[in-house]
């Protein structure tokens, strides 16, 4: 995978990477070209060319992330938002129990590992990961609000102003009504979003398949909590709600 440089993403990912007096942020957002080269392109020869599958193979996925029975009260009050699917939701039944809502061909999952590579090498390393590891979001509408919650109860009003601009940054490079949507799991032992102190996070890939590209938005809140009796409480609130949860969304 080839990091694409693009100053709007740097620039939006800075501005939502701040420092707060209970935990410091750090957001990337960021894009790939499906286009192999070098180390990753011989991950992805041996991810492919492994015994017994082919890149065409179905994998299941894991549960969706961002259907969480966990809703804030507020989402399960609002009328339903008027907002498109993504390319596969369009091709299958609109049931949530379809197989291949559940699914992600086998070649696309080697895409979302060779991102979380090429994001956090040399300090981490996924291709252990599998399927299970990953979700499909079928609504963009939910994944936007899952991300519009975590960083407004962070940064307040003043994300008010910029969610418009983060989107707006993201639909440009990326196209979103063109996309599928996954999501990755934390592991809970070895990855970035497992380490001690970390309070939250989430990760979520937009990958159209025309453009060959996938553009990657992962934050997380780092506790700058130091002694034992808070590390511990912060320990026991990531249990529960490492990943999202609608504690907060945009009115």
């Amino acid at each position: 995978m080839k990091l694409l440089e693009n100053a709007n993403l740097d620039a939006i990912s800075s501005t939502l990477s701040i420092e707060t007096p209970v935990c410091d942020i750090t957001t990337r957002v960021e894009s790939y070209s499906c286009k192999m080269a070098g180390d990753p392109k011989k991950l992805y020869k041996q991810l492919r060319n492994e015994p017994g599958t082919s890149p065409r193979d179905l994998e299941v996925l894991g549960p969706s992330q961002t259907q969480s029975p966990v809703y804030n009260h507020t989402i399960l009050n609002s009328p339903p938002p008027v907002s498109h699917q993504n390319p596969i939701a369009r091709s299958i039944s609109s049931d949530d129990e379809s197989p291949l809502y559940k699914t992600i061909p086998r070649k696309t999952l080697i895409f979302l590992i060779s991102t979380l590579n090429a994001s956090f090498e040399p300090d981490y390393e996924f291709s252990s990961c599998t399927s299970q590891d990953f979700s499909r979001e079928m609504n963009l509408q939910v994944v936007k609000n899952a991300v519009d919650s975590r960083l407004l109860s962070t940064m307040g009003d003043n994300y008010r102003l910029l969610s418009p601009q983060l989107w707006s940054v993201i639909d440009e490079e990326i196209n979103l009504k063109e996309s599928e949507i996954f999501s990755y799991r934390p592991d809970g032992t070895s990855d970035p979003f497992s380490e001690s102190g970390i309070i939250w996070s989430f990760n979520f890939f937009f990958h159209n398949r025309r453009l060959r590209r996938i553009l990657f938005v992962t934050c997380r809140a780092d506790c700058k909590t130091t002694s034992n009796d808070e590390d511990n409480e912060a320990d026991e609130s990531l249990n529960v709600n490492n990943y999202i949860t609608f504690d907060e969304v945009m009115d």
